[in-house]
């Protein structure tokens, strides 16, 4: 096992790996900007390193910097958490050429997963089932145009190299495509240095579920169940939970067993997530893999009671995975909620200092934050400011007490989007398990917000 880890992020994850790494006696390097300075993680580290002004251009996403710091502190791996750095391939390469360990899998497969279009050439050819579109990058509006007539609409268009929903936009007609497509490849391009297009059919009203990886170096891969990660505003989940209210077990494991043949084809090690769109009559599709840490990692956690952040310091390390397929269990139901400083009804940002703060407390309530009373919530960064998890013996009951604490939730001085959560937790199509990803344009309304 290592001595010394660098975490490479900052936030509430940062906080996460810390404290598994505390558990396991390993030594922590903290990175920080100067915006974060005065933030939980820098404290509770064992060593922090200022890495440059607060934009994460200047600082997070500095490759060499971070590199610096490692080989200054001597840390003999990074944990990237995730988002920033954690699935770039020229990080992970950087490590590989210095001789850290990179928390995660190899540069090439984040490389290869990293294309949504390799993606998808991939997987078909690994045997998983794919949405139908085309595996080759659109070069301008009429080449779009030609494909959808194809395929038939209406078709997502999407940015390759894309993730949070930046580039994507559905199209129901060849005039809307049109019009789509110069916009979305100029967005992408502006935001991931790579405007490659393509185009897959829209599946009406499908969930989002995804499907949990663990994979060690020796071919051993294990599913740790699935996520239903269907409530979602612009593109982005909300509320995340496990298992999935829709699922029956067949083919709960039809999409395990796919996930693991997914991994092994490409030779994955470390935690993964494989994402699939799921649609009425539970047919499965591959949607992209995330090869990380996932914001949602928890409910899977509380279901199987497996430290995921251990097991990928553990493989990482060198270890065997310690479980057999077998051997996972699934205990009860848990529901994550993100809390974001925003405005509940715009989902506008809501920058500002926390004058007061107070988190509920309980036997079944997780709650995983880097913020306090005096802190300043930054404009230059995510604004999630905190996940809330609840588990239960069954579904309800994880609602019920998810609820609860979000009522004695509290934090002052600026907007948080906790209304907007109440509101979905409390919705009947949402306790019915009716859960597809249009939940919030079919059931959103405007908030009474103080």
């Amino acid at each position: 096992m290592f001595s010394k880890v660098l975490i490479a992020n900052r936030g509430e994850i940062a906080v996460r790996i810390i404290r598994t790494c505390q558990k396991l006696g390993i030594r922590t390097v903290a990175v920080y900007s100067e915006a974060d300075a005065d933030s939980l993680h820098v404290s509770l580290a064992d060593e922090a390193y200022l890495i440059g002004k607060p934009r994460v251009a200047e600082s997070y996403l500095n490759i060499e910097k971070i590199i610096e710091v490692a080989k200054t502190a001597k840390a003999e791996a990074i944990h990237p958490g995730y988002g920033l750095l954690s699935e770039n391939p020229a990080f992970a390469r950087r490590c590989e050429e210095e001789g850290i360990v990179f928390i995660g899998p190899k540069a090439d497969v984040i490389a290869a997963m990293g294309s949504k279009i390799e993606a998808r050439r991939t997987m078909e050819q690994a045997g998983v089932p794919i949405v139908p579109g085309v595996s080759f990058a659109l070069d301008s509006a009429d080449e779009a145009a030609k494909a959808a007539a194809s395929i038939g609409y209406p078709v997502m268009l999407k940015a390759s190299a894309g993730g949070g929903g930046i580039g994507m936009h559905i199209a129901r007609d060849e005039a809307e495509l049109r019009q789509a497509f110069e916009g979305s490849q100029k967005r992408a391009a502006s935001f991931f240095g790579d405007g490659t297009m393509y185009i897959e059919k829209y599946i009406d009203r499908p969930r989002h579920i995804e499907i949990q990886l663990l994979a060690d170096s020796y071919g051993n891969c294990v599913y740790l169940w699935e996520r239903e990660c269907s409530i979602q505003r612009r593109h982005q989940k909300v509320v995340e939970e496990a298992p999935s209210p829709f699922l029956d077990e067949e083919t709960r494991r039809k999409m395990g067993e796919a996930a693991v043949r997914a991994a092994r084809y490409i030779g994955y090690a470390n935690a993964g997530t494989i994402e699939f769109l799921v649609d009425e009559q539970k047919n499965f599709y591959f949607l992209e893999m995330n090869t990380r840490l996932q914001v949602e990692h928890p409910v899977t956690e509380e279901i199987t009671g497996i430290d995921i952040v251990e097991e990928q310091l553990r493989i990482a390390a060198g270890e065997p995975l310690r479980y057999k397929q077998e051997e996972i269990r699934r205990d009860g139901h848990a529901i994550e909620v993100r809390i974001y400083a925003e405005d509940p009804n715009t989902f506008y940002p809501s920058p500002g200092r926390i004058t007061a703060f107070s988190a509920p407390q309980g036997e079944w309530i997780r709650h995983e934050t880097a913020v306090q009373s005096g802190i300043t919530v930054t404009p230059f960064y995510d604004p999630m400011i905190a996940k809330l998890i609840a588990k239960g013996p069954d579904r309800q009951t994880a609602i019920e007490r998810l609820l609860a604490a979000l009522r004695d939730y509290r934090v002052e001085g600026i907007k948080t989007n906790i209304p907007l959560l109440e509101a979905v937790l409390s919705h009947p199509a949402f306790q019915a398990g009716d859960t597809t990803t249009d939940f919030l344009s079919k059931h959103w309304k405007p908030i009474k917000t103080k």
